[in-house]
C-alpha cells in the first residue's frame, strides 16, 4: 500500500509541500560545476548564529522583494533577484520541517546557505554575498546519479 521510497521524508511532512519547495529550488538556474557534500569556511561575523526569521524578514535583510510566493503547511518560499543575484528564501515551522527539506533537497545537489529555520538556495557567490546579512553556514548537495570515482 503506498510507495516504498520516502527519500528520507520526515513523519508529518506532506510530500506535496516538500515536492513544491524541492522542484521550485531545482528550477533555479544555479552554476555549473562540481559539487561536493559538506560545508565551506567563512570569515568574520558571518559564521554568527543565523537567528529564526520569516520569509519576510530574509527578503528584507537581503534587500528582495519577494516574487513567487508560495506557501505549503510546514514552510513559506520566494525568488528573490536583486544586483547579488537570483536566490530562493525558504522559511520553516520547525528544525524538522527543515532537516526534512534540506534531506529531499541535498541528493539532487545545489548549495544552501542554512540558518534556523530557514535556507536560501543559489549559486555559491551569491549565497557568500547574502551571508554576511543573513549568517548562518553554506553547505553543498550532492549531484545526483554522479558518480566520484
Amino acid at each position: 500500500m503506498g510507495s516504498t521510497h520516502h527519500l528520507g521524508r520526515a513523519a508529518g511532512v506532506p510530500r506535496a509541500g516538500l515536492a513544491l519547495a524541492v522542484a521550485a529550488v531545482l528550477a533555479l538556474p544555479l552554476a555549473a560545476g562540481c559539487s561536493a557534500a559538506g560545508k565551506s569556511g567563512g570569515s568574520g561575523g558571518a559564521d554568527r548564529a543565523a537567528a529564526p526569521a520569516n520569509l519576510d524578514e530574509l527578503a528584507a535583510r537581503t534587500g528582495c522583494s519577494l516574487v513567487g510566493r508560495r506557501k505549503a503547511q510546514q514552510l513559506q518560499q520566494g525568488n528573490c533577484r536583486n544586483s547579488r543575484g537570483q536566490y530562493v528564501l525558504v522559511s520553516f515551522d520547525s528544525d524538522q520541517d527543515m532537516t526534512s527539506w534540506l534531506n529531499e533537497a541535498k541528493p539532487w545537489g545545489g548549495t544552501y546557505l542554512v540558518g534556523t529555520r530557514w535556507v536560501a538556495v543559489s549559486t555559491p557567490a551569491t549565497l557568500q554575498s547574502l551571508r554576511k546579512d543573513l549568517g548562518g553556514h553554506i553547505m553543498s548537495g550532492e549531484m545526483h546519479g554522479m558518480s566520484h570515482s
